[in-house]
Order: structure tokens, then C-alpha cells, then sequence
């Protein structure tokens, strides 16, 4: 299988230099030297939080609503989604990307193919080939596969569920014993050891920390830094550390320990893998080739596929299992769907407190699947239009910023990227041109260049509409053109200064 390009460049500004194509032998030939990784001191990483406002069914004064909030344990709480990223230099992020692409990786690939139902189980962060061998298979494919075995069993039961707070709860014991059962050693090789002290015993600053109050970042301080050849924050480590600026040290314990790794890493999504590797053997066994179930993992999101009849001793099995390896499930998301025939076509059922409720879908990868139809999750289409207004609304502010500043009725409005982004206009793949700033001598240049634009959200929905055989998931989407237009309309945006995307 032809693996992915460790070496990538990372336009982020961070606490070292930036990394171009140019430096590419020098990079590989540090990091092939093993006993120069075993000692290399890995810089702080930068934490930012991304948060997704999210509609959520929840009940208020015993009446059920979608709102931004929930009540829990007696009290109002937000169902934004916080999710907390983060991310390494540039030379400590080719590390871990040379290391998870060139040795860990590999060796896990090994490991997998030993056995054939534990290679099919495991499907995310891993390149695997379509049936054709053409492409490579994506979370429509794998969505699809869950789908197609429910068609073929006809009457069963569904169960998924999600590990709580996955990555910040992993234990640095199992994590370091996996580790080194993956790669057939007693004990974790020098340079291996570094990555993992690297990625448990990590400290990081905060990104709004940074800023320099609520306009942002000192714009002319990193203006000076970019002039004298520092694309950075800062010139030196040690200029960070004489600034003041607070840097932390990971302190979250479960059980008295210390545990978890960051998010945003390039080594992150492997080691996941790596640690449920116990868990994925034990179901295999246990599950699959005892009992002729069907599972699947997809990171977190656990998936089996079983007679009605073994739901209680499934969730046994699974919740007896993960506590093994001292994570939990997630109760408030385990989800319980039936199929079964009904008016001669598959019905999905969700169980709910020992009720069943009709025509509830089973969630799963961005889908709702009932048996006779399979549609994109209805929280992602309406995630997707309301980005989109949004970004309409963000344009006509600038464009009104415009005509305050320089005192204008009129101003032109470009809506080129919108209909790129946001309609059938931007379904094709094709390279775009754009501009990058780089400084060289102290001096700005700036250099045009195309970039790889690989196509939008009508574009995904399309192709898993055609992948999965789906013509209802096109159907969700005819009255976009609509929406769109209503959108623009609201504005006043003018179509004298419209141009088809390029």
C-alpha cells in the first residue's frame, strides 16, 4: 500500500521557524539519526479551543425543544461542543509525522493484517483501498459497509458507543506497554521513549496568550521577527520564557495519575489506534469469531451488529472491556437501534427505556440510516447552511466596512468564493490561484501559485449519494440553489459584479 508523505508544510506561525521543501533532506537526515531524536529537547505546544454551537433536543419545563442549551444535574448548562487542539513546531510535528508514516505505523499495519477481521474492524486514520483498488476508502465507504451488513442480516440489533473523553483519558502505562508489544519489544527503543515522554509529560501555551489584548497579535512585533528571518512568536525559547508568558504542564489525572495525550498531533490518531488494540483483539475473539457478530471502530465510535436477543450481553461484554484499559463509554450517546421488516420493507426502531420508537435512524458517521433510505445526518445540513449565511453575512459587513471607510453609495461585491463554497458551482476539483507572502532578505515577496481545491459539501453529497445508492441524499439538497439565493437576496447584493467560479 502506498503510504502518505510524511514531510508537509505548515503555514502556522509557532516557537520555532518554519520548515519549507528546500530544508526537506536536511529534516529527514536529523530524524534518521535515532540517537539525535533520543535526546532532542521537544518544544512546548500551542492549545487552542474550536467550538461548535450546536442545536440539541433538550426538555424545558417539560417541554421538549431545540436549543443552544441543555439542563443538567439541576442546572443550565451550553451544548457548544469544545473540542481542544493541540499543536507542535514545525520540526517536532516532522517527528512524530516521520515516525507515525515511516516506523510506528507500519509496524501496526503488520500487526492488523495477522488477522483478517481485526483489519476490516479498524477503519479510521488508516489508508484502506477500495474494493476497485483505485481510491482509497473514506467514512462514506465505511458508513456503506455497516449499512450494507444491516441490509443483509435484515432483522438485528444496532448498539454504538462513545468512549468518553477519549483522548485526554488515555493511560500512559497501557499506552507505553501497547506501544512496545506493537513494535515486538520488551521495553519502548531510546528515541521511541523521548516521543512518548514527548507526548504524556507535554507543557503548552495558550494561543489567546499570545494575543496581545482583545486586537490580537502585535502585528509589528512579528513584522520585525518575519524581517530578520524568525517566521515565529518569538526569537528564542528563551525570549518565551522571559516574556511572562505562562506556559503549562499537562495536569489531568484520573485515579491519581496523570493521563492523556494532545489532540492535533500527527502521531495522535495512531496512538489512539494503538491503545484500544487489547480492547479490538478481546471483541474480535469474544464477538465476531465466537458469536458471529459484526463490529467496527471508528476512533472512538464503537459499532456491533448482533441478534436482539444478545443486547444485554454485548453491553456487558463492552462495558467490562474498556474499563480494562481504564476508559469509559458514554452512556448519554450509546444509542440502540432494531431493524426488522415491516409493510415488506427494513424499519429501523431506536430502543428507548425498553420502548421501541418508530422510525428513529441510526446515527453513524454524518448518516441517518432507516433501513429503506440513508440520508446526511440533518445537524450537518443545517451546520452547512448555516455556515453559509454566515459567511454571506461576514462578506456584506466587510463590504459595508468598505463604504464607511472611503464614503461610498456603492461598493462591489465579489461572490465568487460563495458560489465556489456554497453551490454546485464549486463541485469540481481543479487548482486555484492565490498568493503567498514569504520574506527573504528582510524583504516582503509576494508569489502567486495554485492551490489544490478539492470540491465542497454538494460535492460530498453527491459522491456519497452515488457511492451509497442514495438518490434521497441529492433530494436533501435541491432547494439549496434556493436557499443560497434567498440568503444573498437579503442583503441587496447586486449580480452586476457576479463572475462563474473559476
Amino acid at each position: 500500500m502506498q503510504q502518505k508523505d510524511w514531510f508537509k508544510e505548515r503555514g502556522y506561525p509557532h516557537f520555532t521557524n518554519k520548515t519549507p521543501k528546500k530544508v526537506r533532506k536536511g529534516v529527514e537526515k536529523y530524524i534518521k539519526a535515532r540517537n539525535k531524536v533520543a535526546i532532542h529537547s521537544f518544544s512546548p505546544l500551542i492549545f487552542k479551543e474550536i467550538k461548535q454551537r450546536r442545536f440539541k433536543l433538550s426538555e424545558f419545563d417539560g417541554e421538549l425543544r431545540r436549543s443552544h442549551r441543555k439542563i443538567s444535574k439541576n442546572r443550565i448548562q451550553s451544548t457548544t461542543k469544545v473540542r481542544e487542539i493541540l499543536y507542535s513546531t514545525h520540526i517536532d510535528s516532522h517527528i512524530y509525522s516521520y515516525y507515525t508514516h515511516k516506523i510506528i505505523g507500519p509496524r501496526y499495519e503488520e500487526y492488523l493484517k495477522k488477522n483478517t477481521d481485526l483489519n476490516v474492524s479498524i477503519t479510521a486514520y488508516r489508508r484502506i483501498k477500495t474494493i476497485d483498488g483505485l481510491k482509497h476508502k473514506n467514512n462514506v465507504h465505511f458508513a456503506q459497509d455497516v449499512f450494507d451488513e444491516i441490509k443483509r442480516r435484515r432483522n438485528c440489533a444496532v448498539l454504538a458507543f462513545d468512549i468518553e473523553n477519549f483522548f485526554p483519558s488515555l493511560n500512559h502505562r497501557l499506552l507505553k506497554s501497547i506501544w512496545s508489544k506493537v513494535l515486538d519489544c520488551k521495553s519502548l527503543p531510546e528515541d521511541h521513549y523521548n516521543l512518548f515522554k514527548a507526548i504524556t509529560k507535554f507543557s503548552y501555551v495558550k494561543l489567546d496568550d499570545l494575543k496581545a489584548g482583545k486586537r490580537g497579535f502585535d502585528e509589528k512585533n512579528l513584522a520585525k521577527l518575519r524581517r530578520n528571518g524568525n517566521d515565529k512568536y518569538f526569537e528564542s525559547l528563551k525570549d518565551l520564557i522571559s516574556s511572562g508568558t505562562i506556559i503549562h504542564k499537562n495536569q489531568k489525572k484520573k485515579d491519581g495519575n496523570i493521563v492523556g495525550i494532545p489532540q492535533g498531533l500527527p502521531i495522535s490518531a495512531l496512538l489512539a489506534n494503538i491503545y484500544m488494540l487489547p480492547f479490538d483483539t478481546k471483541i474480535i475473539r469474544y464477538l465476531v469469531k465466537e458469536r458471529g457478530m459484526f463490529y467496527r471502530r471508528y476512533s472512538d465510535d464503537i459499532i456491533l451488529i448482533c441478534s436482539p436477543e444478545h443486547i444485554k450481553e454485548v453491553k456487558e461484554i463492552i462495558g467490562d472491556e474498556i474499563q480494562k484499559l481504564k476508559l469509559k463509554i458514554s452512556l448519554e450517546k450509546t444509542e440502540i437501534t432494531i431493524f426488522k421488516e415491516f409493510n415488506g420493507r427494513l424499519q429501523s426502531y431506536q430502543l428507548q427505556e425498553d420502548k421501541l420508537k418508530f422510525n428513529c435512524p441510526l446515527n453513524y458517521l454524518g448518516f441517518e440510516f432507516y433501513g429503506y433510505q440513508t440520508l446526511i445526518k440533518s445537524k450537518n445540513l443545517s451546520g452547512f447552511y448555516r455556515e453559509m449565511k454566515m459567511a454571506i453575512k461576514r462578506k456584506n459587513g466587510k463590504v459595508s466596512a468598505v463604504k464607511e471607510k472611503y464614503l461610498l453609495d456603492e461598493a462591489p461585491i465579489f461572490k465568487t468564493k460563495i458560489y465556489r463554497l456554497y453551490s454546485h458551482k464549486g463541485v469540481k476539483s481543479r487548482r486555484i490561484p492565490t498568493k503567498k507572502v514569504e520574506f527573504k532578505n528582510g524583504q516582503q515577496i509576494s508569489r502567486s501559485f495554485k492551490r489544490k481545491y478539492r470540491g465542497n459539501f454538494i460535492k460530498y453529497a453527491y459522491l456519497a449519494s452515488e457511492t451509497m445508492n442514495a438518490p434521497e441524499i441529492k433530494k436533501q439538497l435541491r432547494n439549496h440553489p434556493k436557499i443560497l439565493q434567498k440568503a444573498i437576496n437579503k442583503y441587496g447584493f447586486s449580480n452586476l459584479a457576479d463572475k462563474d467560479s473559476r
